[in-house]
């Protein structure tokens, strides 16, 4: 597949040298700024300092309200529960973040992250294996999982819940989790 670069409208040269000034910042940076929509001081302000009530209502997200209560049945209950994520950056980091908060309200937790040279990408069966031999019923998986419905199917054959929560394009369906978090997976055509 052949890519093509294509540059982003600079936008208008008044409003960033404006920015630029105001902020007391680089022309450069003054611009991607402008790309971005941000024009202003206060927009400015407020896309370098977010306040919280600036944040979309997390309930938006289609399964939001299974995930949640699928926790808080496990928190309440008292159950193991694995957060798992892949090995990249963004997979560990968002492990390191969840299970810092979850471990908060529970000991019951632990965190899985998969050898990148002898599971691969991903959710594994080796994982999965991990999680039933330790008493696990509830599996976060975190920037993976989406396009993995046959794993899905398999801890479902072990009673070990999945809540997926990714970032990636999914396939053609979507595994049988409890929940499933992906914002990319409205563009399926799926027939239901």
């Amino acid at each position: 597949m052949e890519k093509r670069w294509v540059q982003v409208d600079q936008g208008e040269k008044g409003t960033s040298e404006k920015l630029a000034h105001e902020l007391n910042i680089d022309q450069c940076l003054a611009n991607i700024l402008v790309q971005r929509g941000v024009t202003t001081f206060d927009e400015a302000r407020h896309f370098f300092r977010p306040q919280l009530a600036q944040l979309h209502d997390p309930f938006l997200m289609k399964d939001m309200e299974q995930a949640i209560a699928r926790i808080t049945t496990a928190l309440q209950n008292n159950e193991q529960i694995l957060v798992y994520g892949d090995y990249d950056v963004d997979g560990t980091t968002a492990v390191a973040l969840t299970y810092s908060f979850f471990s908060q309200f529970t000991d019951q937790i632990a965190y899985y992250i998969p050898d990148r040279h002898k599971e691969g990408y991903g959710i594994s069966t080796a994982g999965i294996d991990f999680a039933k031999e330790h008493g696990f019923t509830l599996i976060i998986a975190l920037d993976c999982g989406i396009k993995l419905i046959d794993k899905i199917a398999y801890a479902n054959t072990l009673d070990i819940d999945f809540i997926i929560c990714d970032h990636h394009l999914p396939g053609e369906g979507l595994p049988e989790a409890v929940a499933v978090l992906d914002p990319k997976k409205s563009r399926l055509r799926l027939s239901f």
